[in-house]
């Protein structure tokens, strides 16, 4: 005590209390003054719980129930006044202190009453001389006198008991204590020792010890024990060479091994203070009572060591659980044991917590704001890789599941991983550096620094809101971006006009100029002419009016080829997407918009073909034939062979047309309203490339393009192929019927000289040939026409069973009479 002024209030106190007392004041002061100052200086407190409210209403009822209430009213006043006065200080040490001296003192007052109680005379011996008297009988007469021990029976018999213990036991207590202090290190002393065998701390079996002792020994060096294991997980870790990088010691364990050292810091501290109090000597009963209280014995080192013991225990669970983990796996272990109901506990994690995780927050900090990587030691729940810039977005970063700690939800990880990316995706793809503003805005939105260490374990909330704002606002960055300086939607309408065949009087014209080419064998088609009648037909067109940069990322591509093929199965248009568009339009999309085109210019031929087909067989080019000038036998078989021709025409056409509807309609169209819906609300470029697969996936679905339609494609195909079919034998058909047509008026441009030949035969082997073609014709179309319908009526027949709704609605357009159902059902 090293105020002066309390040390003499104290003593002032002491005097005042002894000196009530008969003849004790100044025998006994000395002893009581020193008893005193043990008293508040020792660690010691009262079993009851400090509630200076409680007590106080305690004192006032014992006073006015003594009937006192004056005191009992000046004892509330005088404790009101000196309550407003010590704030915040407690009076409750204060209150207990003069009520425990009041309850001494009316203990003291009823035992004084006790010798004026009648009583009987002593015995005496025959000397006169008061006789001996036995412990615990009643003292004069039957009345037994309420004593502290007065014979000393008790510190008698535990003295006798410290001998018997002394003489079992051939190691002191204070040795036992300083071995237990030095396991507790991890240091082997003179008796207690490490034993590998069975790895713990124990005394050997030659030191005769008794049981008890040894059981308590045992316990204490539990926490040494603990103690090992923890020093030896921060060992292997501190000790592990840099240079090897499968041993490498990410930022996370560095943090997780240099909380575990600042806790063991505290712990060296403690064992240093008890170290200093195992030097005084244990007092044993019948010693000096001047003996210092700051002794420590193995009950007392229990009790010293209880608290740490748990947190070492905590501390050696958490080692073990983290043993091969890194980064955020490790992270997430750890947070698992913080979920506990003792708030040391949970104070003890949260403390170490918050420097375990700083490196894995600051990771996320740099990433969200700065789309930077610092993860060295592969520590972060995202992983980049080495990918080329159309691939950025899709398959540059993704995030490691098990490095994902538990406290992050997944919901919250890919959102860090998107804002991230798109940071990534600006800086890289776009070369915009915009984004820098919007982070800074971002953090300053939520109270949030920019700078290292604004966040921290606990903080979860403060995280997601950053996390939120920051991906709101890049996001709008690049969409912004993309919609403006790269006119993403202009590029889709390109695409949807040019490469799925939506601009009518391009495609109408490239038909008409490239037909002629594309008819030749594919080895035999230059690539550069057909570009040069590519620009041709875009002249030609209203195509001509669009951007210029648009119409020079149209191309004309040239499919692999074999034997056999002509320039029809192997041209097709392509459209150069470049960085950032190509992270939309990657090769396996525009691999399905090839497939898309191919499908759509052969249905474009097809029609084409028809149209040609009508130009040669309209009714003014056949009224004015010969043919149908003729007699009666030769004219009737060429009207039964036009009408055919004419029927066949027709049924194709209708097909043609409302197919070519449909295609161009309801799924094109409706597939695009759709998409530019979903592009205008698109918030970030996960939703923009979401959209456009969705957009992709409708249109190939519905045009019988997907897998689940190979059946009823091949179907559709057999019906292209019959239709071209029909289309050559229509130009063959024609072209041999002007033939005789110019033979007949002698107009022949090719003169032959043999002789008997149906040249020379007039007009008669004119009709003959003639009649011969009619006939050829007439078979030909019938077979067409037949296989034309077995085709179509398989078609028909297999359109219910697609799984696609508007489907139907082709099959209500192809047969609304209903006669091909009513046709399939007679057979």
């Amino acid at each position: 005590m090293e105020d002066h002024q309390t040390q003499d209030l104290v003593k002032e106190l002491v005097l005042r209390l002894v000196s009530g007392e008969s003849g004790a004041g100044g025998r006994d002061a000395g002893g009581a003054l020193r008893f005193a100052h043990r008293l508040l200086s020792s660690r010691l407190a009262p079993a009851v719980l400090p509630d200076e409210h409680a007590l106080a209403e305690s004192i006032k009822r014992r006073l006015a129930a003594s009937g006192r209430p004056d005191d009992a009213l000046a004892f509330a006043d005088l404790h009101s006044k000196l309550s407003a006065r010590s704030r915040p200080a407690s009076l409750w040490p204060l209150l207990y202190l003069l009520d425990s001296l009041s309850s001494h003192r009316r203990g003291a007052a009823a035992s004084s009453c006790l010798p004026n109680l009648p009583t009987a005379a002593p015995p005496t011996t025959a000397g006169g001389k008061p006789a001996s008297r036995v412990p615990g009988t009643p003292l004069g007469g039957g009345v037994l006198l309420v004593s502290k021990d007065p014979d000393n029976i008790r510190e008698i018999a535990l003295r006798e008991y410290t001998e018997l213990v002394l003489d079992e036991t051939e190691v002191s207590e204070a040795a036992l204590v300083r071995d237990v202090l030095y396991a507790c290190q991890g240091i082997d002393g003179r008796y207690v020792r490490y034993d590998k065998a069975s790895d713990t701390y124990d005394l050997p079996d030659a030191v005769r010890v008794p049981r008890s002792t040894r059981t308590l020994v045992r316990k204490l060096c539990e926490v040494g024990w603990l103690f090992r294991k923890v020093r030896g997980f921060i060992s292997d870790n501190v000790s592990r060479l840099p240079s090897d990088s499968a041993t490498e010691v990410g930022t996370v364990a560095q943090a997780f091994c240099s909380a575990l050292q600042e806790e063991l810091s505290d712990y060296y501290k403690l064992l240093a203070v008890l170290e200093s109090y195992s030097l005084n000597p244990i007092p044993t009963p019948g010693s000096d009572s001047g003996v210092s209280g700051n002794y420590l014995s193995l009950r007392r080192l229990v009790v010293w060591l209880a608290e740490p013991a748990v947190r070492m225990r905590l501390m050696a669970v958490l080692v073990d659980g983290c043993r091969g983990l890194r980064g955020g796996g490790m992270a997430g272990a750890i947070h698992g044991h913080a979920q506990h109901g003792d708030p040391m506990v949970q104070d003890f994690m949260g403390r170490l917590l918050r420097r375990v995780c700083s490196p894995l927050f600051e990771m996320v900090r740099s990433w969200v704001l700065e789309g930077e990587l610092e993860d060295v030691f592969g520590e972060f729940f995202i992983v980049g890789q080495p990918v080329k810039a159309e691939s950025l977005w899709r398959e540059g970063y993704l995030i490691q599941s098990d490095m994902l700690p538990t406290f992050i939800s997944p919901v919250l990880a890919q959102r860090i991983l998107r804002t991230g990316k798109s940071i990534n995706f600006l800086r890289v793809c776009c070369d915009d550096n915009g984004w820098a503003e919007a982070a800074t805005e971002a953090a300053a939105y939520v109270g949030t620094t920019t700078s290292r260490g604004g966040l921290g374990y606990g903080q979860i909330d403060a995280l997601e809101a950053l996390v939120v704002e920051a991906a709101k606002r890049i996001d709008q960055r690049l969409m912004d971006v993309i919609h403006k300086r790269y006119r993403f939607k202009d590029h889709c309408l390109a695409i949807k006009r040019y490469l799925l065949l939506g601009q009518g009087d391009f495609v109408q014209y490239l038909m008409d100029v490239v037909g002629p080419e594309l008819s030749e064998p594919a080895n035999r088609i230059s690539s550069f002419h057909l570009a040069g009648l590519l620009e041709t037909a875009i002249r030609a067109s209203d195509a001509q009016y669009d951007d210029r940069d648009i119409l020079d990322r149209i191309k004309v591509k040239m499919m692999d080829h074999g034997d056999g093929d002509r320039g029809w199965d192997v041209f097709s248009l392509e459209y150069d997407a470049r960085v950032p568009l190509d992270t939309v339009f990657t090769a396996s999309v525009m691999k399905m918009y090839l497939k898309i085109f191919n499908f759509l210019w052969k249905l474009k031929r097809v029609d084409h073909s028809l149209t040609g087909v009508w130009k040669t067989m309209k009714p003014n080019c056949i009224v004015s034939s010969p043919f149908y000038k003729e007699g009666t036998s030769i004219r009737a078989q060429f009207v039964s062979v036009l009408r055919k021709c004419q029927v066949l025409f027709n049924e194709m056409n209708h097909f043609v047309t409302n197919f070519q509807y449909y295609i161009m309609f309801e799924v094109l169209e409706i597939s695009w309203a759709r998409f530019s819906e979903e592009m205008d609300a698109a918030k970030d470029l996960d939703d923009l490339l979401m959209g456009h697969d969705k957009y992709l996936t409708s249109i190939v679905e519905k045009s019988l393009l997907g897998e689940r339609s190979l059946g009823i494609l091949r179907n559709l195909f057999a019906l292209f192929d019959i239709i071209l079919q029909f289309r050559s034998h229509a130009d063959r058909w024609f072209e041999r019927i002007y033939e005789l047509q110019l033979r007949g008026k002698g107009k022949s441009k090719t003169k032959s000289k043999e002789t008997g030949s149906w040249l020379d035969g007039g007009r008669k082997a004119m009709i003959q040939l003639a009649g011969e073609l009619f006939r050829k014709m007439g078979e030909d179309l019938d077979s067409i026409a037949k296989d034309y319908t077995a085709s179509l009526d398989s078609f028909i027949s297999q359109l219910p069973l697609q799984q696609h709704v508007d489907l139907k609605f082709l099959l209500f357009r192809l047969d609304f009479t209903e006669y091909y159902s009513r046709v399939s059902s007679s057979k």
